[in-house]
Formats: structure tokens, C-alpha cells, sequence
């Protein structure tokens, strides 16, 4: 099972930008039920918290659909409570983030990776994408490998 850690800004993006790059994340996210999300109590206050603000009224984003995705990641994903990381950090609100990924082994996707420790688990919404895509090329290559030699044999 993947494991994932979906910082804020990667949620609001998929909400301003329905055709963007993380709205394809999320999609990919919660269309594979091979994905957990893992979140903690702090995330989900973060998730409201940001998306409640003054500055994104003015995108009408709908609180009903927002409550209904909080509520699919409770339902869905994987609660963790992290110990907290001694590593110094610019944004403290981005430390549960990481501490929550760094528990579970889990891919952390940001738009703002300057704001984490330069780690291999942490990735922007490209970088995931482009993994995603090796993945199903591997996979696909390995599958016409497998009908190849059924052909051979």
C-alpha cells in the first residue's frame, strides 16, 4: 500500500486549478484504492483552517465538497501520530507534514519543497506525476515482455 501526505498548498491548488497538475494528483490520489492518505488531527484543522480564510472566497469553493473530502480521508486513510522531529523549520505548520510522512514512510507532495529538509520522500505534484507515469510505463513494458514470451513459447 503507498502511502501519501498531501501538504495544504497541494489541496488548494486542486481546488483553484480544477485542470491543473494537482488536481491530477488528487484524482490519482483518491481514484486508487492502493493509496492511503495518512493524516493527523493537525492537518485536518490545517486543511479547514486555510480553506476557510478571507483570501480564497473569492473562489466560491464549495464547503459542503471540502467537508465531504476531509471526510473521505478520515474515512479512507490512515490517522498517525507522529512524534515531533527536532528539525528546525522556517513555517513551524509545515513540521506535521513531515513528521507525519517521515513516521509512516510515507511521500510527502508540496508545492513547497523549500520549505522542507531536501529528503527523497518529499516531492512536488511534477515529480509525483512523473513517477506515477514510470511506474505504469514499467508496468506496461513488463506486461508486453510477459505476452511476448507467451508468443515465443
Amino acid at each position: 500500500m503507498e502511502k501519501i501526505v498531501i501538504d495544504t498548498n497541494v489541496l488548494v491548488s486542486s481546488l483553484i486549478q480544477p485542470g491543473g497538475t494537482s488536481a491530477k494528483v488528487m484524482s490519482i490520489i483518491f481514484s486508487n484504492e492502493n493509496i492511503d492518505v495518512c493524516y493527523s488531527a493537525e492537518i485536518l484543522n490545517e486543511y479547514i483552517d486555510v480553506l476557510s480564510r478571507a483570501k480564497f472566497q473569492r473562489y466560491n469553493f464549495d464547503m459542503d465538497e471540502i467537508r465531504a473530502l476531509i471526510d473521505d480521508i478520515v474515512e479512507f486513510g490512515e490517522l498517525v501520530e507522529p512524534s515531533k522531529s527536532d528539525i528546525n523549520f522556517h513555517d513551524e505548520s509545515d513540521r506535521v507534514f513531515y513528521d507525519v510522512a517521515r513516521a509512516v514512510g510515507a511521500t510527502l507532495i508540496t508545492g513547497n519543497t523549500k520549505h522542507y529538509p531536501l529528503e527523497s520522500f518529499i516531492v512536488t505534484p511534477q515529480e509525483y506525476l512523473r513517477l506515477k507515469k514510470l511506474e505504469r510505463d514499467s508496468l506496461f513494458f513488463q506486461h508486453g515482455q510477459e505476452k511476448e514470451q507467451e508468443l515465443v513459447t
